[in-house]
């Protein structure tokens, strides 16, 4: 059963030089592939079912992220608003969760808030039609980094906290990609490489943590 693991980095790594290239049968293959293998090996492992859940919305997300229309974009953030709901969940309802450790971290807490209103107001103006979507989708991301504060940092736990930072970061490179850098910036030739490492990190981070 740990193959799954492994051929899902494997399908990670090949994805990764396609992840700038134009859409295309083998790029959402291995993007989605990369993410559903994980899903399959939480539920063989007989994980959360939560766990299960979110990672499942995630790499449905990814399979219509990945074609790249408008219309896909927007089923993309609904299926990975539906994903994040199910990780608040996760953590929400873990044995050993605790809501009054998130008010030991004021510092990263209202960093999360400002980051999210910092967000808001400039992607507000340049998201277009897809501006509802995104404004919906940020308070639920932030939500999900905040709430990992509930767990302890004892054991595989200690994995869901970066991989929650992972994930917020790997989202706000690829809103910064999207809506506010020009088609001709320079970073657009690096963010591909650093927002799929950032994503793929995460989702194998939550993996690890409640596996």
């Amino acid at each position: 059963m740990n193959s799954l693991i492994w051929i899902a980095a494997a399908c990670a790594l090949t994805y990764l030089p396609l992840s700038p290239r134009p859409a295309s049968t083998a790029r959402t293959a291995l993007k989605t592939a990369s993410v559903a293998l994980l899903a399959l090996f939480a539920a063989l492992s007989g994980s959360a079912s939560l766990l299960i859940l979110a990672l499942a919305l995630c790499a449905m997300g990814d399979a219509l992220l990945s074609r790249e229309s408008e219309t896909s974009f927007m089923a993309g953030i609904g299926a990975f608003a539906a994903g994040h709901l199910a990780y608040i969940a996760l953590f929400l309802s873990h044995p050993t969760s605790n809501v009054a450790l998130i008010f030991d971290h004021p510092g990263y807490v209202w960093s999360l808030i400002l980051l999210g209103i910092v967000a808001a107001t400039l992607l507000a103006p340049r998201a277009g039609d897809l501006k509802v979507a995104v404004l919906a989708y940020i308070p639920i991301i932030l939500g999900m980094g905040i709430t990992v504060l509930a767990l302890p940092d004892t054991g595989a736990l200690r994995w869901a906290m970066p991989a929650a930072m992972a994930f917020i970061a790997s989202d706000l490179i690829l809103a910064t990609e999207k809506f506010l850098l020009p088609a001709n910036h320079p970073a657009l030739r690096i963010t591909p490489y650093l927002i799929w490492p950032l994503y793929w990190g995460a989702q194998a981070g939550f993996l690890i943590a409640f596996t």
